[in-house]
């Protein structure tokens, strides 16, 4: 990070960002890309691409869109959102395409996109079914109707299946992609697109306050996680089914270990004596942090600077806390 070489990135004059903008787009096959300092001002700026005002995005109930990005297609780009379940956020193509209300008269409100998360974040680390994203691509192309992805954790996705980022990133208008979670680097995400979108992009990003100076001193950090930090994201989902099993013999119904797919535990608290915040501060009491995401939900995620020692001291002490709880 020290050593990048800089500038002023508002007028293209970053070197170090500029080649982690083709860096990416090429490992997802796109012509462009775009650096920004979130993964929800990536997502944000992916959508408002393909949504125009008073027009429809689809999502499931809980994506990360929709749950965590605090109205912001609303606020900032007057788009309105429909929502459909799926348990554990799984894809199932024909619920969307259902929905879906292209080109409709005067009358009535046009999905113009339908938003995917791989990983589903909420829905505990889901991976989508690749065979799933082809049909909703399919169809939805027929119909009009462009699709983004959440691609927030799409290298999870990628390491788990043996996907290449380029056939994920084929069937999706825009994506995003998060180079500070597993991949460890301290901030950025890039949104990568056609040419044409990304200078769009480019002026929405300025617009809402993300064109920055200098910033090749985070693009050298995302540069050294993706070439050393990819493949042993298979550490971090062996160390989330450590935790997963170590819970699952004490609370079977607080986690099953078999839809712990990456790195994400998620835990139901709904059969135990225990509301998510009580857990969370019982664990912490214990020297683990532990999120909680809604009245009964608990969320564990795993990541580079965790070993296999200190999992396994967190399974221990997670399992002591919920042993007889139920």
């Amino acid at each position: 990070m020290a050593q990048a070489h800089v500038g002023d990135d508002v007028y293209g004059e970053d070197a170090t960002i500029n080649s982690l903008e083709e860096r990416v787009a090429s490992l997802l096959g796109k012509e462009a890309g775009l650096f920004t300092p979130s993964g929800s001002m990536a997502n944000q700026l992916g959508i408002r691409l393909l949504v125009s005002p008073g027009e429809e995005l689809l999502c499931e109930e809980d994506s990360h869109i929709v749950r965590a990005e605090l109205g912001a297609g609303a606020v900032q780009g007057g788009i309105t959102t429909r929502t459909w379940y799926s348990k554990r956020g799984s894809l199932d193509s024909q619920v969307p395409l259902s929905m879906a209300r292209a080109n409709t008269s005067p009358y009535l409100v046009s999905t113009s996109a339908i938003a995917i998360e791989n990983t589903h974040n909420f829905g505990g680390g889901t991976i989508q079914d690749i065979t799933e994203i082809r049909n909703l691509h399919a169809r939805a192309s027929e119909m009009g109707i462009s699709l983004h992805l959440d691609g927030a954790r799409l290298w999870n996705a990628h390491v788990a299946t043996g996907i290449s980022l380029s056939e994920y990133g084929k069937y999706f208008e825009t994506i995003s992609v998060c180079l500070s979670k597993g991949l460890g680097a301290p901030v950025g995400s890039v949104l990568v697109s056609s040419a044409e979108n990304i200078k769009k992009a480019r002026v929405w990003r300025k617009r809402l306050g993300g064109g920055m100076r200098q910033v090749g001193i985070l693009g050298a950090a995302c540069h050294y996680a993706l070439e050393n930090n990819i493949s042993r994201l298979e550490i971090d989902h062996k160390h989330a089914k450590i935790l997963a099993e170590a819970i699952h013999k004490v609370a079977s119904s607080v986690v099953d270990p078999q839809y712990v797919q990456t790195n994400i535990v998620g835990l139901d608290l709904v059969d135990t004596s225990f509301t998510s915040a009580e857990f969370a501060a019982r664990a912490k009491e214990k020297g683990v942090l532990v999120s909680a995401l809604g009245p009964k939900y608990a969320r564990l995620v795993t990541h580079l600077d965790v070993s296999k020692d200190e999992i396994e001291i967190a399974a221990k002490s997670l399992a002591e806390i919920l042993t007889g709880a139920q």
